[in-house]
């Protein structure tokens, strides 16, 4: 699969925009704040209806204006096809497949597969469990359709559960609807932790050999999935933590509080590695996830590299290029040094300044 052309109106810093991609290396470069990421943002939240940055709508449509259109054409199995979506201000979006409006989001799924990468990415070893909570979602729900609709409804059942356990305090009938709540979000609850167990398990296969490589056979990078609530003792512990969940009024159990941990040599290095352990570890995590989208979907992945290569020393760089080839690639960066330093050919090349862009090798 590959994206064979994006149009976007009044989409961030771009009133109007037109450009092709190849299907191998595109390239994206110029000064910061000229819109490189905003074209990646455009392509991600194409196929998955989501912004990588977590943004709103109204926040992606250009000032004094009401609504953004994104067209994008994708080539799968020999086929095109065309997605189209209006972000609207005080509406929701609006997606079309093919010229046929889809009521939900899911109905996208399966149609193309995106692996973004940030420089945001390499510090997720470091930052809080939500980031690698963030990480699983990602992936788990471009992989697998049953978990992006279990999280949906977790996620639905968790805000109405919380609601209802702010208005106990005023109106203590309602305690009698809580275990309609509780038997829900155990149900969706624990399909959750056991999915997302299985996935680090696939992953961690993967991302074993890889670090191995990455850090000269010196370092053996095991991830393990830490479940707040192990999925079989997830009713025993929603309703021992009942009294607690009304007094704070929150849901204090369940895989919304979930984690991953990384350890070399039984060393967590989310606390005690050093800077270059949790990049490099990073650097691999995000290697095996393409690697196992790779292997699930029996297809490339596109790969979105936002200024991810100035961020990383020459070898690390090496590794990552490598690691790419055969796979649609769009990468943006400030300058082409590390390109000519590491002989990588470039199939599409772009300037980019202020919301314009120019091909420089058509």
């Amino acid at each position: 699969m590959f994206v064979k052309s994006l149009e976007l109106s009044n989409f961030r810093n771009y009133n109007t925009l037109s450009m092709n991609f190849k299907n191998g290396t595109n390239i994206l470069y110029g000064d910061n704040a000229q819109g490189k990421t905003n074209i990646l943002e455009a392509v991600y939240l194409a196929g998955t209806t989501k912004s990588h940055k977590g943004s709103k709508d109204k926040e992606i449509i250009q000032l004094n204006q009401e609504e953004s259109h994104i067209r994008m054409f994708i080539e799968k199995n020999l086929i095109v096809h065309r997605i189209d979506m209006h972000l609207k201000k005080n509406k929701p979006k609006g997606v079309a497949i093919d010229g046929i409006p889809i009521r939900k989001s899911s109905e996208l799924f399966g149609l193309i597969n995106l692996v973004f990468f940030s420089p945001e990415d390499l510090s997720i070893i470091k930052n809080g469990p939500s980031d690698r909570r963030r990480f699983i979602d990602f992936e788990l729900c471009q992989l697998d359709k049953l978990y992006l609709s279990d999280l949906a409804n977790y996620n639905k059942i968790i805000n109405q559960r919380n609601n209802l356990l702010k208005q106990i305090g005023f109106k203590p009938e309602l305690m009698e609807t809580l275990s309609i709540w509780d038997m829900q979000l155990c149900e969706f609850g624990k399909r959750i932790i056991e999915r997302r167990k299985q996935f680090i398990l696939e992953l961690n296969e993967i991302v074993y050999d890889i670090h191995k490589r990455l850090s000269g056979g010196k370092e053996e990078l095991v991830v393990k999935y830490e479940p707040n609530v192990l999925s079989e003792e997830m009713e025993a512990k929603i309703e021992k933590q009942r009294e607690k969940d009304i007094f704070y009024k929150q849901t204090s159990s369940g895989p919304h509080r979930d984690d991953i941990c990384f350890t070399v040599k039984d060393i967590d290095i989310r606390k005690y590695g050093s800077q270059g352990q949790q990049r490099t570890s990073a650097l691999s995590l995000k290697l095996a996830e393409i690697e196992l989208v790779r292997q699930t979907i029996k297809d490339e992945p596109i790969l979105l590299l936002d200024d991810v290569l100035s961020e990383l020393d020459r070898n690390r760089q090496n590794y990552l290029l490598n690691s790419i080839e055969g796979i649609q690639t769009m990468i943006t960066c400030t300058g082409l040094e590390e390109f000519v330093a590491n002989r990588f050919h470039i199939d599409q090349l772009y300037k980019v300044v202020e919301g314009s862009v120019t091909s420089e090798n058509e």
